[in-house]
């Protein structure tokens, strides 16, 4: 290995549980000389039904500790709750640490959208955030907003993604306050303002009364960390990163399964 290689700081990404996976898996397609550290706070997980002062405060100890242990090169916030709960939190307390934050991806879908009925599907958390409004102030004027809390989809997609079948009804249940009919147009996009929820995208295509826009962010997260990342052309991928932290410290078998498919053992 090269001196370079051992100078190499790890990303870390952060999630409330494992939806930021989403958001793992394409930056390191965008990253391959990086190695990574995945956080789950699955003791604090789901975040929706937090205090949000208590919750803010949980985040900024954790993180003191985080960046403590593990100097990351940058840190991914892939948690819309979190970010647009504490990310100015973060960095006011942390100036010296490069945060790349989720926020819920109202401009592109203004942007994009034809028939103007945009929905977003959120946690209530990220739903009632003074952040969100002014995303869609700032971006989206022009459109009919339509903001969807759940209080369940991101604990159903936790569930899903390690194995567990859903049935329509509850997934349904969840989504079915997305679709608006008015004036004769039709809502044609949904962000998905939650990390958990792409890996769920599949069952919402086949459950949508016509055909939408499911609006992934992780691609757009990965490619602003790439661009704050500082490139190493002959560098070695490392090979003492690639893990990922609990802070429950007790993950189950099926999580650590999955872990494993993304390459990531866990300490």
């Amino acid at each position: 290995m090269t001196a370079a290689t051992h100078e190499l700081k790890p990303v870390l990404v952060f999630d409330s549980g494992i939806g930021g996976l989403t958001v793992l898996r394409e930056a390191r397609v965008l990253m391959p000389e990086r190695g990574f550290i995945y956080v789950a706070d699955d003791a604090g997980f789901p975040y929706g039904g937090w205090e949000e002062q208590a919750l803010k405060e949980r985040i900024i100890d954790l993180f003191a500790r985080l960046l403590r242990e593990h100097d990351p090169e940058v840190c991914i916030i892939a948690c819309n709750t979190a970010f647009t709960l504490a990310g100015a939190d973060l960095r006011a307390a942390f100036p010296g640490m490069t945060f790349v934050g989720t926020v819920p991806a109202i401009k592109p879908a203004a942007e994009r959208t034809r028939s103007g009925l945009v929905s977003v599907l959120a946690t209530p958390g990220t739903v009632k955030r003074a952040y969100t409004r002014d995303l869609i102030q700032s971006f989206a004027q022009q459109c009919d907003v339509r903001l969807v809390g759940s209080e369940n989809l991101a604990r159903m997609a936790e569930a899903y993604i390690r194995g567990d079948t859903l049935s329509d009804e509850a997934v349904m249940g969840e989504i079915a306050q997305c679709f608006v009919e008015k004036d004769g147009r039709k809502t044609d996009i949904v962000v998905l303002a939650c990390t958990h929820y792409p890996f769920m995208a599949n069952i919402f295509r086949r459950l949508a009364p016509w055909p939408v826009d499911w609006l992934d962010p992780a691609e757009a997260i990965a490619r602003r960390a790439r661009s704050l990342v500082p490139e190493v052309a002959d560098a070695v991928h490392p090979d003492n990163f690639d893990f990922a932290v609990f802070t429950s410290g007790n993950p189950n078998f099926s999580t650590k399964r999955l872990m494993q498919g993304f390459g990531l053992t866990v300490r």
